[in-house]
């Protein structure tokens, strides 16, 4: 085994993490619909039933990103099914303040180069030179992650 291989951090959502957001989605989405059936012009009709259907898909979108996890390893941060989020020669910084642009319970990773956008709703994000993680994570988790990274933008100088 290689040090690239080597994980230093594993983590992902609990299931009662990843339920509480599905059934939260799908509660919203099922609102929506149904507020489409009420006494409502047919304008507005159109929007919440669009609006349902698109909270609808994002919930399927959730329930199979929220099913992977992430990996910190030497080589840099990576899912769990193997797709490399950022490599550890590109990350310039990690930023947990509390004005950071971040999702809920996660940390900011600078990046140096920009790279390609990703989105796994309720894990990562990746716009340019910024990727956030977080989400359903553990804070708790997401910290320890963020540490370890900062410790290893340092190391590396």
């Amino acid at each position: 085994m290689s040090d690239s291989d080597d994980i230093l951090l594993d983590i992902a959502p609990s299931a009662f993490r990843r339920a509480l957001a599905l059934i939260s989605l799908l509660v919203l989405g099922g609102v929506l619909i149904a507020l489409a059936f009420g006494d409502v012009p047919d304008l507005w009709r159109l929007f919440f039933v669009g609006l349902g259907a698109f909270v609808l898909w994002s919930c399927s979108h959730l329930y199979r990103s929220t099913g992977d996890g992430l990996q910190l390893t030497p080589a840099g941060l990576r899912t769990r099914s193997g797709r490399m989020l950022v490599a550890a020669e590109n990350i310039d910084r990690v930023e947990r303040g509390v004005f950071a642009f971040k999702p809920s319970n996660g940390f900011l990773v600078r990046l140096k180069t920009p790279e390609d956008r990703g989105w796994a709703p309720g894990l990562w994000w990746k716009f340019g030179r910024r990727l956030g993680v977080g989400g359903t994570l553990s804070g708790g988790q997401t910290r320890a992650m963020a540490d370890l990274m900062a410790a290893m933008v340092v190391e590396r100088g």
